[in-house]
């Protein structure tokens, strides 16, 4: 076997086959060079023609109902995605094929539309965000988010968007107005402050201080925002807890969450093969440490416990964060969203 070094800007070294397919391809040394390992990878986005646009959530854990990503895939690469596996079900492979292979929804906005006019569509907070960036680098080019907002707007329905992102600056025009009326919130997430670091677990992501400048922007429109530590990495991050919620709180961060970093499926693999070409001294400590949090796993899928993990050091965690929150005053959470607002547009029915 042979170690490929990574990608420039790229988050994954290897491209492993997703569980779904029938044959696995492995890089050997037969004593000839390998010449592709220099090949530079471009983003290649696929267009596709959804029926629906909005997701249902019925997990315990997590605190929405409904969903919606315009894109599949997401070119920022964090090594650590617990997106990657779903790429699996495109037959692509969770490694580089998740960050260069990219699906767009171009039809999305007028889909919502659609969804939104329904006699029988409930209104509840939609998240932006809960799978991939929607304000991964491709938005540029297709601004398909930005529709989105547009809609929402025009219909007066909340939502939350996730994003690790300046781009989000972009929509400030749409932003502000609809947090004026309570139908907005952006979770901001922040991993590290270490600038290097970031460039590697995050590679085509803002960079932290960017990231900063982006909550205050967001702060001085009056945009609430909430800083995600997502994730918190045993050993790699973890340190850093209380001074990127001190900074993030100074940068105009009205409250805070937090999630212990989880490796399902093929993340476990991919991320272990980063560690060892970034951090290989580091590399056995943090698998370790992930372990004692996961019941002696790399991941752990039961509700409650998959997102802030067990045991001695994922309860030292915890603690850590609810003393800083609180001299912070970022322990408050986020006010609910107005749903009451929501004006459906009309519907052709309505018009005889």
């Amino acid at each position: 076997m042979i170690s490929i070094p990574p990608h420039k800007g790229r988050g994954a070294a290897g491209n492993p086959n997703g569980r779904y397919n029938l044959e696995s391809r492995e890089a050997f040394d037969d004593g000839w060079d390998y010449f592709d390992i220099e090949t530079p990878l471009h983003t290649e986005v696929s267009l596709e023609t959804a029926r629906t646009i909005i997701s249902r959530n019925q997990s315990p854990d997590i605190p929405f109902e409904q969903s919606l990503n315009p894109y599949r895939g997401c070119e920022h690469g964090c090594i650590y995605c617990f997106a990657r596996p779903t790429h699996a079900y495109l037959g692509l492979s969770p490694g580089l094929d998740f960050e260069t292979k990219l699906t767009a929804k171009p039809e999305a906005a007028e889909l919502l539309r659609k969804e939104l006019q329904s006699r029988k569509y409930r209104c509840t907070p939609i998240a932006l965000g809960a799978n991939t960036d929607p304000y991964q680098p491709i938005e540029r080019r297709y601004h398909i988010t930005r529709e989105i907002l547009e809609v929402l707007s025009e219909f007066r329905h909340p939502c939350t968007i996730t994003t690790k992102s300046a781009m989000i600056e972009r929509d400030i025009d749409l932003l502000a107005p609809m947090a004026e009326s309570n139908l907005v919130q952006v979770n901001l997430s922040l991993t590290t402050l270490k600038p290097e670091l970031s460039r590697t677990l995050e590679p085509r992501a803002s960079s932290p201080q960017r990231r900063l400048q982006t909550i205050t922007r967001l702060h001085e429109n009056k945009i609430p925002v909430n800083i995600m530590l997502a994730p918190v990495i045993p050993v790699l991050t973890d340190s850093e807890l209380e001074s990127i919620l001190k900074i993030a709180a100074e940068a105009g961060a009205q409250s805070a969450e937090y999630i212990l970093i989880r490796l399902p499926l093929e993340v476990s693999e991919l991320f272990e093969e980063w560690l060892n070409t970034h951090v290989p001294n580091q590399a056995k400590h943090v698998i370790n440490r992930i372990r004692d949090c996961r019941s002696g796993r790399a991941n752990d899928p039961r509700f409650g416990t998959r997102l802030r993990g067990e045991g001695v050091y994922a309860d030292l965690i915890a603690q850590r964060f609810r003393i800083a929150t609180r001299r912070l005053g970022l322990d408050s959470g986020m006010p609910a969203l107005d749903c009451s607002r929501f004006k459906s547009g009309p519907i052709q029915m309505d018009l005889f």
